[in-house]
């Protein structure tokens, strides 16, 4: 029952011990991914958050209300079978990271970028011995393979469970670096959020606030701090 097009049945949702970690219960019927999986988290956290967002469900059931219920399914159905493509797909982020591009001008932003951003860059030459190179404009700089297979051994070591909130954290911000600085306690969410829009800020700065823009980046903002919520709930 993975429920993602049925009408609300259920009268309560119960987050439960069950074999291998803990699962969330509708009047005593089992969740199931979308893949039709049991939907078993490793912690009780977890299950909570999800029974509450399943109980927060009227009428037709909206995945798009139930952040945490999605982050379950997407580690159980799409990581668990492809770990290992998962797990290159964010290393190469490593490879291409938004703060080792910087803008060619004006230079008040280059310096706006260095400021912010070479910090981080430090912490991870220091942290996993991975010193990436920096340039400015889009044409691609070429980095140490050893740098970004360290960056990459330390993906490889997450659960697929923490691989899930870790997989938003970086495709959001375009950061390898900046989603392992959250995850290692370095920065919070918050300040990961402001270093990964730099760009974006300045041009708000320069031009004005598209309110259509601002919407969208708004959605990505929620969904960015959701998923580093995701990744706490990991335990």
């Amino acid at each position: 029952m993975s429920g993602w097009t049925a009408k609300r049945f259920w009268q309560a949702a119960q987050a439960e011990p069950c074999d291998g970690g803990f699962t969330v219960r509708l009047d005593g019927r089992g969740v199931k991914t979308p893949a039709k999986a049991p939907l078993v988290v490793p912690t009780l956290a977890m299950a909570q958050a999800i029974a509450a967002e399943w109980d927060a469900q009227t009428g037709v059931v909206q995945p798009e209300t139930m952040p945490v219920t999605r982050a379950a399914n997407s580690a159980i159905d799409k990581i668990v079978p492809q770990r290992a493509e998962v797990v290159a797909l964010l290393a190469a982020y490593g490879a291409s990271d938004l703060l080792c591009y910087r803008a060619v001008g004006p230079e008040a932003l280059a310096e706006r970028q260095a400021a912010a951003w070479d910090p981080l860059l430090d912490w991870a030459a220091e942290s996993f011995g991975a010193r990436l190179a920096v340039t400015r404009g889009v044409m691609p700089v070429a980095q140490e393979p050893e740098a970004v297979a360290r960056l990459e051994a330390e993906v490889a070591g997450l659960s697929v469970f923490r691989l899930a909130g870790f997989h938003d954290l970086v495709a959001i911000s375009g950061s390898l670096v900046l989603a392992l600085a959250v995850i290692r306690g370095r920065i919070d969410v918050a300040e990961a959020w402001t270093l990964s829009r730099i760009d974006e800020a300045w041009q708000v700065e320069q031009w004005g606030e598209d309110e259509e823009a601002a919407a969208m980046e708004a959605v990505k903002r929620v969904a960015f701090e959701g998923a580093s919520r995701f990744y706490a709930l990991c335990g």
